[in-house]
């Protein structure tokens, strides 16, 4: 089990998607970022979340959860504030922000992982 204090971080990336995509985005990640999380040794998980704006685009927001930032850079490389981005990631994506948040995990649990 993961405590609380043991440098438990959450990433945060977001952008947004034409919302015809969103069900062969959701399948695209899975193949690429979340392949990559899952094959990163401390990565505790992820989730992506979608919301529907109303003019024809979504917002996606991905979410994953690391055990310490050196965990974060076997993943993102050396400068973790950087955000990562795939091949085709030209092909769906509206906008490509530079960068992504990062938040120390205070409080709450990980399925699976459990942060107490």
């Amino acid at each position: 089990m993961v405590q609380v204090g043991d440098g438990v971080v959450m990433r945060r990336w977001h952008s947004r998607i034409r919302t015809g995509d969103r069900s062969a985005y959701a399948a695209y990640i899975n193949a690429t970022g979340g392949a990559d999380y899952a094959a990163t040794p401390g990565n505790l998980g992820f989730q992506m979340l979608m919301r529907d704006l109303g003019d024809g685009s979504t917002e996606v927001t991905t979410l994953s959860w690391w055990q310490s930032p050196a965990a974060i850079t076997a993943f993102a490389g050396a400068d973790i504030s950087r955000a990562r981005y795939y091949p085709e990631d030209d092909r769906f994506l509206l906008e490509k922000p530079d960068t992504v948040d990062h938040y120390d995990v205070v409080a709450g649990d990980l399925v699976g992982g459990g942060v107490a």
